[in-house]
């Protein structure tokens, strides 16, 4: 069953759209906060290469869940440190970083169990 959005755009998988979504949102979001935290390098390199996997998920390219498990080791471990680091000081970074490294195991699960889309 595909979804419609406007006259161009067909989702066939809404849960492959979230995790796409997802990796758009998050990419865009680290690079906001590269701008505001003095441009860090890993923010950049993690926001990009969000955005690279949203691209790769959307267009369900074979290298695209190959980017997830890049994120999902680098994202875990950024997510880690961080929540280790503000635990009791900075209870919304440490919220936001908890948000991330779950959604970040969510989104790299479904895409694993559904890799069979992007073979060729």
């Amino acid at each position: 069953m595909a979804v419609s959005i406007g006259s161009r755009l067909k989702i066939e998988n809404k849960g492959m759209f979230a995790t796409s979504a997802f990796y758009a949102a998050v990419g865009i979001i680290f690079l906001v906060l590269l701008v505001m935290a003095n441009f860090p390098v890993h923010l950049a390199v993690i926001g990009i290469f969000s955005l690279i996997t949203a691209y790769g998920l959307f267009r369900k390219r074979t290298w695209g869940p190959w980017l997830v498990v890049i994120l999902f080791l680098v994202g875990t471990t950024f997510s880690a440190f961080m929540i280790y680091y503000v635990i009791g000081t900075d209870g919304l970074l440490g919220g936001g970083a908890l948000i991330y490294l779950i959604l970040t195991w969510v989104c790299t699960t479904y895409v694993l169990m559904k890799r069979k889309t992007f073979e060729k």
